[in-house]
């Protein structure tokens, strides 16, 4: 029996509460799983090259393409439209109870990967007499997503002295949770662009924040 892919819908952001699915009609042809490390480089003076330093390993990524097709050639989809508010609803519709879209986690065999998308451009290729779309290409694209159990195995591999992860609760505040790990609360803007935090006042509860390491 052939295995369809599979993009599971999670209300939470350890993706334990499943709140919907999308099996795929046609599987894809192919998928990217990208892999980056990032590294700071260290000039120096009057030097002929420069030295690349390790900083850390970015966010995987996956992308791949999906074929919707309501011609009738391949049976389960009888409107284009139908079934891409399907796959918009999964994957990209935000989600009030969130604040963003649901967390996902895609599976195909033994493929598992934990993520979020971060692209979806839509290609309409058929279309019948009357202008609807009989057939459309998706191009999606999925950063990775790290649950709070994985942050906190990632932390427990370093140093304690070096890497921390912490959940913002209700009586949170960024300064104070510097003053805690860095015995300096002016760190703060340190933190914060380390986290991607916009609002300073007002933390996300919940959400696992990174304390990276102090740069020299």
């Amino acid at each position: 029996m052939l295995e369809k892919f599979k993009i599971l819908a999670f209300a939470d952001d350890e993706l334990r509460s499943k709140i919907g699915q999308y099996v795929v009609q046609i599987n894809p042809e192919t998928y990217a799983h990208g892999h980056r490390t990032e590294f700071t480089t260290d000039r120096g003076i009057d030097v002929a090259g420069s030295r690349a330093q390790f900083k850390s390993r970015a966010p995987e990524t996956v992308n791949f393409d999906l074929i919707i097709d309501a011609t009738g050639v391949v049976p389960g989809v009888t409107s284009v439209h139908d079934e891409l508010n399907k796959v918009r609803q999964t994957a990209y519709t935000f989600n009030g109870d969130l604040h963003s879209p649901n967390y996902l986690k895609l599976i195909w065999g033994k493929f598992a990967f934990d993520c979020m998308l971060t692209g979806l451009n839509v290609s309409y290729l058929l279309f019948s007499p009357s202008g609807l779309p009989l057939r459309a290409k998706l191009s999606m694209t999925f950063r990775q997503h790290q649950t709070p159990a994985d942050l906190a195995k990632r932390a427990g591999k370093r140093s304690a002295d070096l890497t921390h992860a912490r959940v913002a609760t209700d009586d949170s505040s960024l300064p104070q949770m510097c003053y805690d790990i860095y015995r300096n609360a002016a760190l703060y803007p340190h933190v914060a662009r380390a986290n991607n935090l916009n609002d300073l006042m007002h933390l996300p509860v919940g959400k696992w924040l990174t304390f990276p390491p102090l740069e020299d």
